[in-house]
């Protein structure tokens, strides 16, 4: 049965409205959540810790521009599972000839295979610098945490996972933006940082690292199929499409409204305590120098 649809005695099918995220329409949010956690991951903190120690408030408009591409990149995606019933990889295996399909097939290998890998050591460094733990221990303490969470969606379905990821990244979202009330962010100079400019060839190859952190292919890939597992069936009904869609473009919306804002907050935070610090471009860097800081 497609979320969100009520199939009376009769058989007709009644859609609830969805237009905007109300009581009934809450329940349909989920999917982009779980794709916008590959916007806060290391890569963002290290890309965005060093934009704002080395530049200041210069390059806040490379997030946002960064922010919106993706909010239609990931409309797009969930929009296409959601219309043909079938997730990314699905349809670009039975469009493209087989060779084609082949080099696609070794590219996302390659892409997914380091950016898990960039996950695993993150959260291992992580992990070592809060409790101490070994790096090799920590990494598989990811591993094992990262299977759990895979079981809670192979056993209790995706609803339940994608509530655990959401309050995932709500802790993340909680520390960096609390931090902005520690520090004397200058608004000013953070508004005039979203006029679009760069100041010589570093901040131009910083900017690349930072879109490049933010706009993450794994994501596009499985948000097609995230909502097209939630919503099963809805490219069968063509006015449950209409809203589904509709409902989708809320949860697009909100869940990269606040993957951006934690991006922003990263740079926001740097900007106003770690101008001139170096080493911010690593995890170990970054949190010394925010320690350093903000206690």
């Amino acid at each position: 049965m497609t979320a969100g649809v009520d199939r009376p005695a009769d058989g007709k099918v009644a859609v609830e409205r969805v237009d905007r995220p109300g009581r009934r329409g809450m329940r349909l949010l989920g999917p982009a959540f779980v794709a916008a956690v590959a916007y806060v991951d290391p890569g963002n903190v290290a890309a965005n810790l060093t934009a704002g120690a080395q530049y200041g408030y210069l390059l806040v408009w490379v997030l946002v521009a960064a922010n919106l591409m993706a909010m239609l990149v990931q409309y797009l995606s969930a929009k296409l599972g959601l219309v043909t019933g079938r997730s990314l990889p699905e349809l670009l295996g039975h469009r493209l000839p087989r060779g084609r399909r082949l080099a696609y097939w070794v590219q996302a290998e390659i892409v997914a295979a380091a950016t898990d890998l960039a996950e695993v050591i993150g959260g291992a460094i992580a992990l070592h610098i809060l409790f101490g733990i070994p790096l090799l221990a920590g990494g598989v303490i990811v591993g094992v945490v990262s299977m759990i969470l895979l079981g809670v969606q192979s056993r209790r379905g995706q609803q339940p996972f994608e509530f655990v990821v959401m309050g995932l990244l709500a802790v993340i979202t909680l520390g960096f933006v609390s931090g902005l009330f520690y520090g004397p962010i200058s608004w000013g100079e953070a508004v005039a940082g979203m006029v679009p400019r760069f100041e010589g060839t570093q901040t131009v190859l910083l900017a690349a690292g930072m879109l490049g952190a933010t706009v993450m292919p794994h994501a596009i890939y499985v948000h097609s199929a995230l909502a097209r597992d939630r919503h099963q069936g809805a490219h069968a009904h063509p006015g449950t499409l209409g809203r589904l869609l509709r409902a989708t473009r809320w949860d697009v919306g909100l869940s990269l409204l606040v993957a951006g804002s934690v991006n922003i907050a990263m740079l926001l935070l740097a900007a106003a305590n770690l101008s001139g610090v170096s080493g911010t471009d690593s995890i170990e860097g970054a949190h010394a120098a925010i320690t350093a800081a903000l206690g």
